[in-house]
Order: structure tokens, then C-alpha cells, then sequence
């Protein structure tokens, strides 16, 4: 079940200075954006001959990559099984290490443990809330297999830079699970133009979805092999890629072989023509998303005590998968908000809480509170207001409202 799944009990009806008429409808923090073309692509797969993958998935990969740029994209069941194929077609294994952001969904540093490495943590940038070159090399060792800079959500993090940093030897596996359809001067988010892989998520509440979903970009074929395989079972039917080929002649066509301990992480072509579909919603879709930040910077500007988030530099996109805001006098009074935005049938998240402080990164690694300080700073006072390409500037304005209500009562 995903965050945005977690079934929420109903709130009573405010009676406080903002009263709500009658079965006034929620406002989710986020859903997916879907139309009649999404559905008539979803039919015709349904009509066919392939459910799961088949053509539809290879059509898709094709114009992800043609999106970024790139000559190779790897589809997935998920976000978080990309990331996992990803660390593990760079290698990483028992007794490595792996660097991500301390503020990220867990699925970031869950990838190096599936592996049997070890996940540390980078502090976070004030003025970004992603991580930097900086924050990262506070975080290296000699045993870092791999670094997995997270596009926190949807501003690109700056990834030259980090490359500098890391060398040749390190892999770079951008998480632009929040980030599909942003850039910088660096190029599309995706282009892998100083890493060696990028991972997409497509589920509902980012930029486009396939219902469940995700997409790994990469430069290298090699790389791309590798995901490719560990998506089936770890098994290869390439007999130029046998580890015995006498097989194929001692018994027949049917052979082949399971090299890699792999998962069945493979996309459906259901699946894949949804995502294809929206695919050509995504610049639509991330405009969207920017006119919402937009009327938000603008409708909460001047709120004492309140901070919004960092903008996109010049010559760069937001994608804006999340609009974060921060109270300055931390968790008391965003819980106040929280309450009051609920009251109001207004639905919010928190992104979120620093992954070493769940127990099983205490208890498996030894981690606890206090290890990244920003990130602390961070996380006492986010919260994540409802954004979304389908939310009416009517509702945004309910959202305002609330928002500067709450924060004038104190």
C-alpha cells in the first residue's frame, strides 16, 4: 500500500471560521490525471493478443528514451524495483556501501540493503533540500559502491558536480522518482549526461503514471542488459551470452539459463500503453504543476513563520511532483496545520521523515535521530500541500485560505 493509499479516518466538519457546506468534496494531496485517451489505449491492449510484456512495453521504453535522450530505457513493475535492478547493474553487493539523501522515500536506501550493502546518508542543502557534492562527500567512504542523488521533489539536483566528486568507479544512479519531465543546464532529467542510470516512478501521484510503474535510462547497452536480465528471473536467452552454450546444442531452442538470483520485476503491456498514453501529457502535466507552484508562492508569500520551497534556478525546470511548505516553529505547529487543513477535507502528507530514523535502519544499522542535521531541520516542520494537474484554482484557494487562517490564529 502506498502513502498516498493509507486510508485516513473521516474528520468531523470544522466549525471554526471557515465553515464547509455540506458533503464538500476532499481535496487529495495528490492523484493521477486521467482522460479518455488513457482509457482507449488501456482497451486496445485489452483487445489484443499480449497482456503482459510484449510489444506495448517496448514501444513505451522506445519513447521514454527518445524523451531523455538517451539509447536505452528498461521498464519496471515499480519505481522501487528500477532502483533495485539499478543498484544491482552497478554492482553493488555484500560488504559495499551506498550514499543517498537522508530525505527520501525509503525505496532510495532499501535498494543497497536488498543487496546486502550498507545505505549512509547525506545531509541535505538548505537552500535545495537536495543533497550536493558537499553534503556527499561528507557521507563518503572507500567501501561506496554507489551514489544515488535524489531530485527532491522535482528540482534537479545539480549531478556534474557530484561526478567530479565520485570518478569513473563510483556509479551515479540519479532517484528522479519526483523529477520526470524537469531539467537543468545540464540537460533533460533522465539524459544520464553525468550518470550512469536514472530511475522514473509512474505511479498516480507523479507526473504520469502506468498505474504502477517504473522506467530506468541509461547510456551504456552493458547496463541496460543487466536490468533487462535481473527484471526476468535473473534468466538470459542469448546464446552468445552463455555461460554454457554446449547446452543450446546438447538439447534444443528452448534452452536457457538463470545467471543472476533476478526478480520478476516485469511491466505489463496493460500497463505500458497507459503509461505511453501519458506519456504525451507530460509537458502539459508539469506545466500544470508549475502554474499551481506559481499561484501558491504567490497566494503564501508574506505568511509569518512560514517558508515555501526553493525555486528552479535559470535555465532550469521544476517539475514539481510535491509542493512542500516549512514551518519555522517546527512540529507543533505544523501538526496544528495538519488538523486544520483535515477539518477542512483537505488532504496532506509529510515527505518526509529521515529514513535512518525508522527502526529498521536503527535497528539493522545502528542509525539514530541526529545524524544529518538539516535534514532534522527539515523534516520538524514540512508539509506537503495538494498539487496536482487536475486541482481547480477554486480548490487551491480553499487550500490557501486554510493555510493563512491557520498560521494568523498562532
Amino acid at each position: 500500500m502506498t502513502e498516498a493509499q493509507i486510508p485516513r479516518p473521516r474528520p468531523k466538519r470544522s466549525a471554526g471560521r471557515f465553515p464547509l457546506p455540506f458533503a464538500t468534496p476532499v481535496i487529495p494531496y495528490s492523484k493521477q490525471s486521467l482522460d479518455a485517451d488513457d482509457r482507449a489505449a488501456v482497451a486496445a491492449v485489452l483487445e489484443g493478443d499480449w497482456l503482459t510484456q510484449g510489444p506495448a512495453v517496448s514501444d513505451f521504453e522506445e519513447a521514454v528514451a527518445a524523451r531523455c535522450g538517451v539509447p536505452h530505457a528498461v521498464a519496471f513493475s515499480s519505481g522501487t524495483a528500477a532502483l533495485h535492478a539499478a543498484a544491482f547493474a552497478a554492482g553493488v553487493g555484500p560488504g559495499d556501501e551506498i550514499v543517498t539523501s537522508a530525505i527520501t522515500f525509503a525505496a532510495s536506501a532499501n535498494c543497497g540493503a536488498y543487496l546486502g550493502a550498507r545505505p549512509l546518508f547525506a545531509d541535505i542543502e538548505a537552500g535545495t533540500w537536495n543533497v550536493s557534492a558537499a553534503t556527499l562527500e561528507a557521507a563518503m567512504t572507500p567501501k561506496v559502491k554507489a551514489v544515488i542523488p535524489v531530485h527532491f521533489a522535482g528540482l534537479p539536483a545539480p549531478i556534474e558536480p557530484i561526478r567530479e566528486l565520485v570518478g569513473p568507479d563510483v556509479a551515479i544512479v540519479e532517484d528522479a522518482a519526483h523529477a520526470l519531465g524537469g531539467h537543468s543546464g545540464e540537460g533533460e532529467v533522465g539524459s544520464c549526461a553525468h550518470a550512469d542510470m536514472a530511475i522514473f516512478s509512474l505511479h498516480p501521484t507523479k507526473a504520469i503514471t502506468s498505474a504502477e510503474g517504473g522506467v530506468v535510462t541509461t547510456r551504456d547497452p552493458e547496463l541496460a542488459e543487466r536490468l533487462a536480465v535481473f527484471r526476468h528471473h535473473g534468466m538470459v536467452r542469448d546464446p552468445e551470452r552463455f555461460v554454457h552454450p554446449e547446452g543450446a546444442g546438447d538439447e534444443g531452442p528452448w534452452y536457457h539459463e538463470q545467471q543472476h538470483l533476478g526478480f520478476n520485476y516485469r511491466l505489463s503491456d496493460v500497463h505500458a500503453a497507459l503509461g505511453h498514453s501519458q506519456l504525451g501529457k507530460l509537458d502539459a502535466h508539469v506545466a500544470a504543476r508549475n502554474a499551481i507552484a506559481a499561484r501558491y508562492h504567490e497566494g503564501l508569500a508574506g505568511i509569518d513563520g512560514l517558508d515555501l520551497p526553493p525555486r528552479a534556478g535559470e535555465g532550469s525546470l521544476h517539475a514539481h511532483h510535491l509542493f512542500v511548505v516549512h514551518l519555522r516553529e517546527g512540529t507543533a505547529r505544523r501538526l496544528a496545520l495538519y488538523r486544520r487543513l483535515l477539518e477542512n477535507e483537505i488532504r496532506t502528507q509529510v515527505h518526509y521523515i529521515p529514513v535512518y530514523r525508522h527502526p529498521y535502519y536503527r535497528s539493522a544499522f545502528g542509525y539514530g535521530p541526529g545524524l544529518c542535521p538539516e535534514a532534522e531541520r527539515y523534516y520538524s516542520g514540512c508539509l506537503s500541500l495538494p498539487c496536482y494537474p487536475d486541482l481547480t484554482p477554486a480548490e487551491q484557494d480553499r487550500v490557501i485560505e486554510v493555510v493563512r487562517e491557520a498560521m494568523s490564529d498562532g
